[in-house]
Order: C-alpha cells, then sequence, then structure tokens
C-alpha cells in the first residue's frame, strides 16, 4: 500500500512527486517502481533491509541518507524472522519502508492529517520520538511482568506450596514466562540498539540543514535511548537470574523426588532379607517349629522396616 503527504494541506495526496512524506507498507514491485521513478531514488527491498551490516544499515549517498533497523515485533507470516523498517531521508523527503503495522505511524499520520508535522525531518523526528515510547512501554511491561513471575518464584505466599501437584505445573509455567520475556527483551534490544545508530548518524549527517529544535529533539531520544539501553540490560540479568533459580527450583524437587525413592528402596531391603530367608523352608530352621513363629516372623520384617525409616527421621531426610 502506497500513501503519499503533501505540504498543501498535509493530507494524503495524489502519489507522485512534491510529497514531504511517502509511507510504503507492503509494497508491490510496481508501488516500489513507481516511488523511484517518481522521486529519483533507489528503494531497496525487504531483503536488502535485513542485512545485518553497518554499511547496509546506515549510508548515505550525498544528502540522502539510507538507513534501517529491525523492528521489535513479530510478523506472524514469517515467524521468527525479523521484521525491517527501512527510511529514507533527505531535505525535501522521508520514504519509509515497512512491512507490517507500527505502532508510531498511526499517531504521526494522524498529527500530519491535521497539518500538526509537515516536512521530512519533522515526520522522521515524531517517528523517532513514537518508537522510543513505544520501546519503553514494551519494556516497562515486561518489567511487570518479570516482577509478577519473580513474586510467584519467591513471594512469601507462593501459589502453591512445593511437592502440590500443581506446583510443577506452576513451575513450567513460570519457565515458559521467563523464556518470553527473554525473547522479548532481545527483540526489544535488537530495536534499540538499530534506533541508537538511526538517531546519531542522522544527527551527525545533518548538521548542516536539520533544524535546532529537530536537533534538540534528537538528542533528546539519543538520551532517552541510552537509558532504555541500560534498563533492557538490568531486565535481562532480571530474566537470567529468575531463569537460573526456576531451573534451581526444578533441580532441587527433582532431587527430592530420587531421594524419596532411594529411601523407600533401603527401606525395603531389610524386609525382603528377612521375608526371602525365611522363605526357604529348610528342614533345620528352628523357627519352623515354633508355635509364635510366623508372628515373630512378621514382627522381625515390621522392625526391619521402622528402624530406618526412624534412622532416616532422625538424621533429617525424610
Amino acid at each position: 500500500m502506497l500513501n503519499t503527504y503533501q505540504i498543501n494541506a498535509g493530507a494524503p495526496g495524489p502519489q507522485g512527486a512534491k510529497s514531504f512524506w511517502v509511507d510504503l507498507l507492503n509494497p508491490t514491485p510496481e508501488e516500489t517502481t513507481r516511488v523511484a521513478a517518481d522521486c529519483g531514488i533507489h528503494v531497496p527491498s525487504r531483503e536488502s533491509l535485513q542485512e545485518i551490516e553497518s554499511s547496509s544499515r546506515l549510508r548515505a549517498e550525498g544528502q540522502v541518507l539510507y538507513v534501517s533497523m529491525p523492528l521489535a515485533i513479530q510478523d506472524d507470516a514469517t515467524g521468527l524472522v525479523p521484521v525491517p523498517l527501512g527510511l529514507i531521508l533527505s531535505p525535501q523527503q522521508l520514504i519509509t519502508v515497512r512491512f507490517s503495522e507500527v505502532h508510531a505511524f498511526a499517531d504521526v499520520k494522524a498529527r500530519v492529517e491535521k497539518g500538526v508535522c509537515l516536512g521530512s525531518a519533522a515526520v522522521f523526528a515524531a517517528l523517532i520520538d513514537g518508537m522510543v515510547d513505544f520501546s519503553a512501554d514494551m519494556l516497562e511491561k515486561l518489567s511487570r511482568d518479570l516482577a509478577a513471575v519473580s513474586a510467584q518464584a519467591f513471594g512469601r505466599n507462593g501459589v502453591v506450596p512445593p511437592r502440590d501437584k500443581r506446583f510443577t505445573h506452576a513451575l513450567r509455567e513460570s519457565v515458559n514466562a521467563v523464556g518470553m520475556a527473554g525473547d522479548q527483551l532481545s527483540r526489544i534490544r535488537e530495536s534499540i540498539l538499530g534506533l541508537q545508530r538511526i538517531v546519531g548518524f542522522v544527527s551527525e549527517a545533518t548538521t548542516e540543514w536539520l533544524l535546532p529544535e529537530l536537533k534538540s529533539r534528537l538528542k533528546t531520544a539519543r538520551q532517552d535511548l541510552t537509558s532504555l539501553v541500560d534498563f533492557e540490560a538490568h531486565l535481562s540479568g532480571k530474566t537470567q537470574f529468575l531463569l537460573d533459580a526456576i531451573l534451581g527450583f526444578i533441580n532441587t524437587e527433582q532431587n527430592d523426588i530420587f531421594k524419596v525413592l532411594t529411601i523407600v528402596s533401603v527401606v525395603g531391603i531389610p524386609p525382603t532379607l528377612i521375608a526371602s530367608m525365611y522363605g526357604m523352608n529348610f528342614h533345620d530352621m528352628p523357627e519352623l517349629s515354633w508355635r509364635w513363629g510366623y508372628p515373630y516372623g512378621l514382627a522381625l520384617i515390621a522392625l526391619s522396616t521402622l528402624v530406618p525409616i526412624l534412622w532416616f527421621k532422625r538424621r533429617g531426610w525424610w
């Protein structure tokens, strides 16, 4: 889909030149060719936007800047493949190439249509501000989610007591929640670092023609991104800590199970030995002729069972 925005009314206009913002969403080859011909630039493909080299993501051709970054979202069509975002910025025009809906674009489009945000650099700064705010919101949500998992794992009033049959299910849910948080943090970090490189590159490459107000906004965005990187590093450390702790709980639960099985097997050995000895039925066994021989054998089996149990309890192993 191709949308163009012109200075005259600040609203979508006919496809063609003199538009300060051209937005390409899942563009067709025909739309890409048309924009390239009208604007006199090369519109990158999705494959080229997914390249990870710095020279591919940040480059300048005169006053035209080509920048790209991965988005902190997951495309349902491609699964785990990162969704790229490309921006082509010049003093007269901004061209955005994207393959998924981006939260910041809707707000910026509404402001452009109201005539509040006009000009390629102004739209670029507004998009950067929106994506920074969205990244911050996602980090805040992940922080709350991790706090909930932490409270479930270490809270004074746990969700379920240990050795409850629901305890294992709760641990599995916690591992799944921490794993999803780690995956989202990885995506957010990649997006934040991409934004950080873009803002730094554009700030240095547009010193001659960028307005002071927009320079100040980009400087503020750069500072915000630095703080977000630090906060993301903190959340990543917390995620790793929670994962290690929950896996430790799982290992402890497994060790308790093996300890119980070991104790049961040890407790069962003496009575099995006694029963097997008296089950041989030799002729010279004096207990065979006793009147109380059978109760004696049963009592001896019970005693051989109770003695190991009491010993384990005294040692604190039971």
